[in-house]
């Protein structure tokens, strides 16, 4: 059953978010971040979550979307999806006490090699209605058809022009057997690929498989740690492109450099594949 190229416009949510200290130490520890600005609940002035942690709030609108009225596709097809690409603008910061709304809205249905690539555009808002983030989730759905011509809504603001300086960094992150576990956990992501062997391998993957946004997460803790002096306020925004595995029990390597207005970045995987190609961060 093919995915629907009418349902680009469709909306959902909002999704009410009361943000806790306990949710932000929570996702600070699943990607061992102990700086005091993101764990310490005790300094002058509190905790601020780690910026990554808007994907954990933008994930029932992401998950949700495919199942609104009109979008097509199976409950069979709707499990082949991978994430593909992750582009978040980050506009304020995020602290215990919050009460956030989460939204979604379908932007762009095209018809690729693969299958199916959609474009699910999610804001995360204060209860006043001001910006806190906007996300452009990109995911695939292998297999599966478009009805319709190709429509595409809207699309992420266009990067500065530049080629990355040759200072290129890099730094060997290992990644704990237990981390897609900890990750689904302390993130409220779930799907069993990344943490029930059994069905990963039904599903034709060597073995359970990090969670794509934890990788990101974690390329954006070393970009904050190496390049903005540990100043996550700094970070503008963050993309990146979903393009290998992460076998937990392995070892990663995070490579940067700087770029016109921050940074590039790709992540390789133990076999020095690409796990994230493609990597840009913009800084305040």
């Amino acid at each position: 059953m093919p995915i629907n190229a009418s349902a680009v416009g469709a909306d959902i949510g909002p999704y009410e978010h009361h943000i806790t200290t306990r949710q932000c130490l929570a996702y600070a520890a699943a990607l061992g971040e102990t700086a005091a600005i993101h764990f310490d609940d005790a300094r002058p002035g509190g905790i601020v979550a780690v910026p990554a942690m808007v994907v954990a709030l933008e994930w029932p609108p992401s998950r949700d979307l495919r199942e609104t009225p009109g979008f097509g596709a199976t409950d069979a097809e709707r499990l082949r999806v991978v994430h593909a690409e992750q582009d978040t603008l980050f506009h304020a910061p995020i602290r215990p006490g919050d009460h956030l709304r989460a939204a979604g809205r379908l932007v762009s249905v095209e018809r690729i090699k693969p299958g199916a690539k959609t474009v699910s555009k999610l804001t995360l808002t204060t209860a006043a209605g001001d910006a806190v983030a906007t996300s452009y989730s990109t995911a695939i759905h292998r297999g599966v058809e478009v009805d319709g011509g190709d429509r595409v809504e809207e699309t992420a603001p266009p990067w500065p022009e530049g080629e990355a300086a040759a200072d290129w960094s890099e730094t060997a992150v290992p990644v704990a057997r237990e981390l897609p576990h900890v990750y689904t956990e302390c993130a409220d992501i779930w799907s069993p690929i990344h943490t029930e062997r059994a069905v990963a391998l039904a599903a034709g993957l060597p073995d359970i498989i990090a969670h794509g946004t934890s990788t990101w997460a974690l390329a954006a803790k070393e970009i904050v740690a190496a390049r903005l002096g540990g100043d996550p306020g700094r970070l503008a925004r963050l993309a990146g492109r979903f393009t290998g595995m992460v076998i937990p029990g392995t070892t990663i390597t995070i490579r940067h450099a700087a770029a016109l207005g921050g940074a590039r970045f790709e992540v390789l995987a133990a076999d020095g594949s690409k796990a994230i190609s493609r990597g840009r961060a913009a800084f305040a």
